[in-house]
């Protein structure tokens, strides 16, 4: 994803690895915790994006009030969380969106990674404009009729073309590609992060304004922005192999989690339990509601959900 991205969950030692897509890799200055024999820690990568960081603060708070752990959090951007995967800097991410690139290096070809299990809930990134807008122009939800409202949607960032609102420019995107493919009177333009791409789409919905924004589900902010997909060439298998010749809608994907492979065999108790962590998109949902509307700490809001949740939760456990 983006994916994905931005804010940062709360931690026993939080550390920010400013890093974007193919910059340096600054793994090495993850937690000194990760990887720690016997010592009853468990470092956990966080994505920026607020779905994952309600996974890591449950998977937090249960760990260390249930089964007695020490948890360290490190916020890395997509492909370098990989990297510190391997190389044993954190211990488990618990939301990938999808890199077969990794994958392949990692879980394959190295094995200095496994797999760890879906995550139950199921990931999607689109286009998307505001229901009251799409109400008013149905015909705008097909993407052949896109630059009928490039006037529309063009903004002072966006240099006289329509606006293509994206977040952070670390997510994983296909949105240039697709711009210049599909013959798009757009420009992408990036927010910066995903609180700010948040920001920016709550004030143009205050002001009725009309918007078009590269988003993704599951995610809190569509109970609060109703927004309708624009429906983009249809998805086959291998349409987006070549990134510079995209033409087509992204998939549905069943987000995934991996282990670093020796934690994943020695890491007792935790590896067990983060194998087992599986939950809904109901569930991620009402706890990002807390972190990001709320303006919950993840830990609050972890810890909120766990009391109303016991039977799902108290599974990952045995």
């Amino acid at each position: 994803m983006r994916v994905r991205t931005i804010p940062v969950t709360a931690g026993v030692s939080v550390l920010l690895l400013l890093t974007g897509c193919g910059a340096a890799d600054m793994t090495k200055q993850a937690s000194p915790f990760a990887g720690a024999q016997g010592a009853g820690t468990v470092t956990l990568s966080v994505q920026s994006w607020v779905g994952a960081q309600a996974n890591v603060g449950v998977a937090q708070y249960l760990l260390e009030h249930e089964l007695g752990y020490r948890v360290d959090t490190v916020q890395v951007d997509e492909v370098p969380a990989w990297d510190a995967l391997s190389q044993g800097r954190v211990d488990a991410i618990l939301e990938d969106w999808g890199h077969p690139d990794q994958e392949k290096r990692y879980v394959r070809d190295k094995k200095t990674i496994v797999a760890g299990g879906g995550l139950g809930v199921t990931g999607h990134i689109g286009w998307y404009v505001p229901t009251y807008f799409a109400r008013q122009h149905p015909d705008v939800t097909d993407w052949k009729n896109l630059n009928k409202y490039a006037g529309r949607l063009r903004t002072a960032e966006s240099g006289g073309k329509g606006q293509l609102l994206d977040g952070s420019p670390s997510y994983v995107t296909n949105d240039k590609a697709l711009v210049g493919n599909l013959k798009l009177d757009y420009q992408v333009v990036f927010a910066g992060s995903e609180a700010a791409q948040i920001t920016q789409m709550k004030q143009f919905a205050k002001e009725q304004k009309p918007f078009l924004t590269y988003w993704y589900s599951p995610q809190w902010l569509f109970k609060k922005v109703p927004m309708t997909e624009v429906k983009l060439p249809a998805y086959k298998e291998g349409c987006d192999a070549d990134t510079a010749k995209v033409a087509c809608a992204y998939p549905h994907t069943p987000l995934q989690k991996y282990l670093n492979t020796d934690f994943a065999k020695n890491g007792g108790r935790a590896a067990a339990f983060l194998k087992k962590f599986r939950w809904t998109t109901e569930d991620q949902n009402e706890v990002s509601l807390m972190i990001a509307n709320d303006k919950m700490s993840a830990q609050d809001a972890a810890k909120k959900w766990v009391d109303s949740h016991p039977s799902t939760w108290r599974a990952w456990l045995s």
